[in-house]
């Protein structure tokens, strides 16, 4: 569908002219809504729902026509590799249609290549050959995969799944904190392993006093004009050439709160599947470690004038806003004196509280996009959800329920326009972003299924 005939069918759909922050949006039933903040039918709903779970199922995997994994597994599928990141968030939705959907074995492909270490790769190959080697930091994604087993086990009370698999992941737990962690107690790691592809990270107009400047993008335009390379000759010229690039000087000495939030979601899930998996000798580490993250954080990271977390840069905050530094929430980091203003940065329509809410970039960055680029201003399902979890974590019901319902209506529109859902929506308008994949569940069925059950019902 091309962008002319989009914008006819949502006008239609949602009797829309033109789009604007703050502008109202209805759907076109005008029979009794789902819930009291959208007017979204239970019939449109209904459909969605639907939708989303016969997309998942379609895309299944495993089985004879598959090199290495043989057995089924829910995927993303719009590539032949498997992917942690996606695959981690999948999982909260798919824990609710666990006879239709093979969540375990999707984790269970990670947990079987398994370094000794306790290294798992972020991105298999579909021979079950890691795609990038563990000496760099592009190697991992954000550690999520305890977080699935939690999601699963709160609906499942699987105990014997929790006393297996919690032994790898507390050797994976280790494995990040002997690798990542600097001395002062934060972790560094690489922006495109992070997830959040095109997000910055440095400050803005910084260059390196070394190397030739270039981005991870732009250094995949170069690879990608390697015509007649090999994937794997490709990869060697990626990770010689990459030290030398902004963000590859960057990595080392940055300091990432979102993977440090992330790493003390870790610790309290370890804490709490070491409580059910009888092993409580391991407790006393995961409260020390968990501390220890938190003073850090709260002491080098946090800005009292702007009340905001700031990942570090040489030792420097660096005052750039995104969507990652609400993993504080999840990981129970924020002191409750500073909370609130915290969270106020989330009702701002000059930052957070766009057309659509929860972009990944603030709208206050000057390299915020309105129609989203990826992430300079994406509304993207898995960082929505996080953000909506973690204001659920710390008791903010209300306004994650504001925000949900907002955000769901936005997307119920693009749904009933394409009849389908997309990798990411755009912040200031009512559209699917650019780009944006299409028939993407994927993490985005998050929103119809996860989203609709725990927020809008």
């Amino acid at each position: 569908m091309n962008r002319r005939e989009f914008a006819k069918k949502v006008g239609l759909a949602s009797g829309v002219l033109g789009f604007g922050v703050g502008q109202k949006v209805k759907a076109s039933s005008t029979k009794k809504s789902i819930h009291p903040d959208i007017t979204i039918t239970p019939e449109l709903s209904a459909r969605m729902y639907d939708k989303a779970l016969s997309i998942t199922k379609s895309k299944v995997r495993g089985g004879e026509s598959e090199p290495f994994f043989k057995e089924p597994f829910i995927d993303a599928a719009f590539s032949e590799n498997i992917f942690l990141w996606d695959t981690a968030f999948m999982c909260c939705f798919a824990k609710y249609h666990m006879d239709e959907l093979p969540v375990y074995q999707a984790l269970d492909n990670f947990y079987g290549r398994m370094e000794e270490d306790g290294f798992i790769c972020r991105e298999y190959r579909a021979n079950g050959e890691p795609l990038w080697p563990k000496d760099h930091p592009v190697s991992i994604n954000p550690p999520l995969l305890a977080w699935a087993e939690i999601e699963i086990f709160g609906v499942n009370n699987n105990i014997e799944r929790i006393k297996e698999v919690y032994p790898i992941l507390k050797k994976n737990f280790e494995f990040h904190v002997e690798r990542y962690q600097g001395e002062e107690g934060l972790f560094w790691g690489d922006t495109l392993g992070m997830g959040m592809d095109n997000i910055p990270r440095s400050p803005r107009n910084w260059v390196p006093e070394r190397g030739n400047g270039m981005t991870h993008h732009e250094l995949g335009a170069k690879l990608d004009g390697m015509v007649g390379a090999s994937p794997q000759e490709k990869l060697e010229v990626f990770i010689t050439e990459y030290v030398d690039t902004k963000q590859g000087v960057w990595n080392k000495q940055g300091r990432l709160v979102d993977f440090t939030a992330q790493m003390a979601m870790f610790s309290l899930q370890l804490k709490e599947m070491a409580a059910i998996a009888g092993e409580l000798e391991d407790i006393p580490q995961y409260d020390a470690f968990h501390n220890r993250v938190k003073l850090a954080i709260n002491d080098l990271c946090w800005n009292e004038e702007d009340a905001f977390y700031y990942d570090l840069g040489f030792a420097k905050q660096i005052e750039r806003r995104h969507i990652g530094m609400y993993w504080t929430l999840m990981g129970d980091l924020v002191p409750e004196n500073r909370l609130q203003a915290f969270l106020a940065h989330l009702t701002d329509r000059d930052e957070f509280y766009r057309l659509t809410p929860l972009p990944a970039l603030s709208a206050a960055d000057p390299d915020y996009i309105g129609f989203g680029d990826y992430w300079l201003g994406g509304v993207w399902a898995p960082t929505v959800y996080m953000t909506l979890r973690g204001l659920t974590n710390v008791g903010e019901e209300d306004l994650a329920r504001m925000l949900a319902a907002k955000i769901y209506e936005n997307v119920a529109i693009v749904f009933e326009a394409t009849d389908t859902f997309w990798e990411n929506y755009a912040p200031d308008l009512i559209s699917y972003g650019m780009p944006s994949k299409k028939d993407f569940c994927g993490w985005t069925a998050l929103i119809p299924i996860s989203i609709y059950r725990e927020y809008i019902m």
